[in-house]
This record gives structure tokens, sequence and C-alpha cells, in this order.
């Protein structure tokens, strides 16, 4: 039993120490860099049902965090990671199975609603387009929506 304890926590700790850089353990999310006016993500990286948060800097200089997630029924999501109620508590949301908790008020919003149902503390909307295998999201509507991470505190 003892080396069953030993080796489950050498693994999980080689996991974590490992993990890719594009899961959020309510750490930093994945940096990434514009190009040609919108920023791309591999669809492969957002196919597992796992909600995967990134950043982007914003034109106005603003760090603006979002997720990407496919939910149940095979469609590609984004949002950016806050809503019109708490916004300002910069606390942004966590996934728990199929749903997404905001931080701040506790909430929970089913995923296949994200980019269906917009306003008070469900995540706000991103558009995003599916070409060939990337995820597009353009720097445009980043930096329409850089109003909510004013106060991003992840």
């Amino acid at each position: 039993m003892k080396k069953i304890v030993i080796v489950t926590t050498v693994v999980l700790s080689f996991l974590l120490a490992f993990a890719p850089a594009s899961f959020s353990f309510g750490g930093k999310a994945k940096t990434l860099t514009p190009l040609k006016g919108s920023i791309e993500i591999p669809v492969s990286e957002v196919s597992d049902g796992v909600a995967r948060f990134y950043s982007v800097q914003a034109d106005d200089g603003i760090v603006v965090s979002f997720f990407v997630v496919k939910s149940q029924d095979n469609v590609i999501r984004a949002a950016i990671n806050a809503c019109d109620v708490c916004y300002r508590a910069g606390k942004g949301y966590k996934q728990k199975g199929d749903y997404m908790v905001c931080q701040n008020c506790g909430q929970r919003f089913p995923m296949d609603k994200i980019n269906v149902l917009s306003g008070g503390c469900n995540p706000a909307p991103l558009a995003r387009q599916i070409t060939g295998d990337r995820v597009v999201i353009s720097m445009k509507d980043i930096n329409e929506n850089s109003w909510y991470a004013k106060y991003d505190r992840s």
C-alpha cells in the first residue's frame, strides 16, 4: 500500500510539473501573440472538453483573458474570462464538469450556452471562426472587449 501511495504521488507531481501551459490551474493563462489582426489556436488544443485559458494584449495595452472550450454538442466556444456583472472583481471563471463557474458569485453556466446567452453573469461571448484546423479570433473583437479585463487579477 505504501508503494502505491509513493508511486501515485510521484506520478501526480510529474504530471503537474509538466502540464501544458494552456491548462489553467488557477495560474496564468497561455499568452498568445496576434498575427495579421487575429490570433489562432489549433482546434486539436481545445477539442477535449477542457476549457483552455489564454491572454493577449489589446491595442489599448490591456491584457485580455479569455477561454476556449469544445462543449458536449461538439461546438467550439469562446468567451472573455469575465461577465457584465462581476468583471470588476477580476476573478473570471473555472470549469466544473460541463459548467463554467463564476469565481466571484458562484453562478454556474452550461458550456453549451456560451456564445448563445449574453449579459448578466453569463461569460461574455467572444466571436470565433473555425478555419481549417484553427480557431481564429479577430483582434477587433479582443479590442472591443478589453474593458472587461480592466480589473483582471488572473
